[in-house]
């Protein structure tokens, strides 16, 4: 099993010297891989959390800079809120600056009112996903593109962007929806859960495994953990690994207040024993 951490780039202890220090960790460690979140403006009022998130494609250009070997993920991208064309640039660069280490969790989002404020339709949000794959992996791919989106402002005839990724770019599905586990199955590069336990993940993986039995088609899962027990995560990992799962990225279980340090070097630790 594959282990990764969730780098301080979200929450009020997030910092640059704090994303740059846990990727160098991470590293150190011998941890798989680092991750990051997204939000780009939430309501102040009602937001269950700290509203402060770095971009996340920046914060992972940031940890690439001053790493070799760490993948680098995003958990995850909510890409109908953006437009695919610049989106595809950026990811393709960050690709190639990274030497091909990056994973793109994507999914369709939640947060009503951040759509709104991005003059984005919400309930467009899946069909405007199809679509954002579909153009982005044509201009990764294919030189010239001509593409005519539906949901997606995108006129293309016989136009061409680059460079184009030094490999192709592992997608990640964070899905929960009926529509989201189809969409998965049929497009996907992995599955990548958010708090399931194993007996409740059991059952998904192995509808996953159903109609996408090849290894290279990843099973992850995101958990949260203080920091403290580290027996407590052997044990919940081991239980993961019975179930099916190939990846887990742990992250604090509450990113205000527990130890960014002690998650990362407890999650290392257990990583290493394994």
């Amino acid at each position: 099993m594959q282990i990764g951490i969730h780098l301080p780039h979200a929450g009020e202890q997030a910092t640059p010297e704090r994303i740059r220090r846990a990727a160098l960790q991470a590293e150190e460690l011998g941890l798989s891989d680092v991750w990051v979140s997204e939000h780009i403006i939430v309501p102040r009022a009602s937001f269950p959390r700290s509203p402060l998130f770095y971009d996340p494609v920046l914060s992972l250009t940031w940890a690439a800079a001053v790493t070799k070997r760490v993948r680098l993920g995003t958990s995850v991208l909510v890409l109908p809120m953006r437009h695919p064309l610049p989106l595809a640039k950026e990811l393709a660069s960050l690709q190639n600056l990274s030497e091909g280490r990056l994973i793109l969790g994507v999914g369709v989002g939640w947060l009503e009112a951040e759509f709104a404020a991005l003059g984005v339709p919400f309930h467009e949000r899946g069909r405007r996903l199809d679509e954002t794959i579909a153009l982005m992996r044509a201009v990764w791919t294919q030189d010239p593109v001509t593409f005519h989106g539906r949901y997606i402002a995108a006129e293309l005839d016989a136009m061409t962007m680059r460079p184009f990724p030094v490999k192709p770019i592992p997608i990640w599905f964070g899905a929960r929806s009926e529509p989201a586990f189809r969409r998965t199955v049929r497009v996907g590069d992995g599955w990548h859960g958010s708090q399931l336990t194993p007996a409740e993940a059991a059952p998904v993986i192995d509808r996953l495994r159903r109609d996408r039995p090849e290894p290279e088609f990843t099973i992850s899962i995101r958990y949260h953990w203080d920091g403290r027990d580290e027996g407590a995560l052997r044990e919940r990992l081991a239980a993961y690994g019975e179930v099916g799962v190939q990846h887990v990225m742990v992250h604090p279980h509450n990113r205000d207040i527990d130890d960014w340090d002690a998650v990362i070097a407890g999650a290392g630790r257990v990583a290493a024993a394994l």
